[in-house]
């Protein structure tokens, strides 16, 4: 029988979103128990937290260093870390774990350039430990269900995607919406890209995990709408595959009147298919002949591979927290099979590390197509 795991957490103190957010998720399954944080800067705010989650006072730490040192050191230590901090600190904390034997859940972007990527990537494979990246949306049923059914070529060779996400929270002048978007739109803290770093990477992972088609190269245009915004608010890409296809890419945060709204239609040789995160629950299938179809999670319909996950039964919502969920159930069977030898890489069912090197590719070509005039740039991976 599988062990319940120990896990700390860098970041996510008192008011912070993301972090409340992950500890719910692996809440749901009871698979892992949060043990040890450091969660704030502040020693105060950190101290608050750990007592407000009822933690033992000698495993709050002082900074995320001390924090690698003495769990690495316990018997009882922490198997896996979850760094939940902003963009530009990420690099620094996971490396840190990594050097210190343990592994690492890490919200996405990964890092904020390329190269710090996939140093954490060969970090990782030498030290031969687990690296997940939480792009929350691969982890709805009704998403693998698409991977299935693209794998399976149900809709023929894939053609064209159309792939938005936009938001209107970051719309208005001189309102940089509380806490989370004054580090997103702060250079410093977001790594040089505020929308397309926070969007449109969900973007490129999200097709790229339903359609396991590779970016050749983009042409992008990153707008700043909103006078005196600093980075970009407002994204437009033009995209090539490998296979020949095409993509449209659009992120936004100054669309008034959307909230979350992530959507990708996937158009095939054989049919397409639609899918809407704000509408998680359903696929619409068109077929060939025009016959509209919409296949709902807890059905029989859906691949198995991908009904695993429904927790459920068809008409009783889920939705992003248990996403997030079953990307930390195949993460957490992954560690438990590490650590009792019987690990194989056919068992991830996460984003790792290296997919989120590939975000970074695609915002590092992004830039430098903007920047130089809105040209064609191969991706570099």
């Amino acid at each position: 029988m599988a062990k319940v795991l120990n896990y700390g957490m860098v970041g996510g103190g008192p008011g912070a979103f993301i972090g409340d957010a992950h500890r719910r998720s692996i809440n749901i399954d009871g698979k892992a128990k949060l043990v040890a944080g450091a969660f704030s800067r502040s020693a105060e705010k950190s101290a608050q937290m750990a007592e407000t989650l009822h933690l033992d006072s000698d495993r709050c730490y002082q900074n995320y260093q001390e924090m690698a040192e003495k769990e690495s050191a316990r018997e009882d230590g922490i198997d896996f870390v979850v760094v939940v901090t902003p963009n530009a600190t990420h690099y620094e904390a996971c490396k840190c774990f990594l050097e210190a034997g343990i592994h690492v859940v890490c919200d996405k972007p990964v890092t904020i350039s390329l190269a710090q990527a996939e140093d954490l990537e060969k970090l990782a494979a030498e030290k031969g430990l687990l690296f997940m990246v939480t792009y929350t949306y691969t982890g709805h049923v009704t998403s693998k269900f698409i991977r299935e059914m693209v794998r399976n070529g149900e809709i023929g060779d894939v053609r064209v995607v159309m792939a938005e996400y936009p938001q209107g929270w970051l719309a208005k002048e001189d309102d940089m919406g509380g806490k989370q978007g004054e580090w997103r739109c702060n250079p410093e803290l977001s790594g040089g890209v505020n929308c397309l770093g926070d969007l449109g990477t969900h973007v490129e992972n999200i097709v790229s995990m339903m359609t396991g088609l590779k970016i050749k190269r983009v042409l992008a245009k990153m707008d700043k709408i909103v006078p005196g915004r600093v980075l970009d608010d407002n994204d437009s890409v033009l995209v090539e595959y490998d296979n020949g296809g095409t993509g449209i890419y659009w992120t936004s945060q100054v669309a008034i009147g959307s909230d979350n709204s992530l959507k990708v239609r996937i158009h095939g040789s054989k049919g397409t298919i639609i899918w809407e995160q704000e509408k998680c629950e359903a696929v619409t299938v068109i077929d060939e002949d025009g016959n509209i179809r919409v296949i709902h999670r807890g059905y029989s319909t859906v691949a198995a591979k991908a009904a695993q996950y429904g927790r459920l039964p068809s008409g009783h919502t889920e939705g992003w927290l248990e996403a997030m969920g079953n990307l930390y159930s195949s993460y957490i069977d992954c560690v438990n099979a590490k650590m009792d030898g019987t690990f194989s890489e056919d068992m991830i069912d996460y984003q790792t590390v290296s997919d989120g090197a590939e975000g970074l590719a695609f915002v590092e070509a992004c830039l430098e197509s903007s920047n130089n005039g809105n040209i064609w740039v191969e991706m570099k991976r």
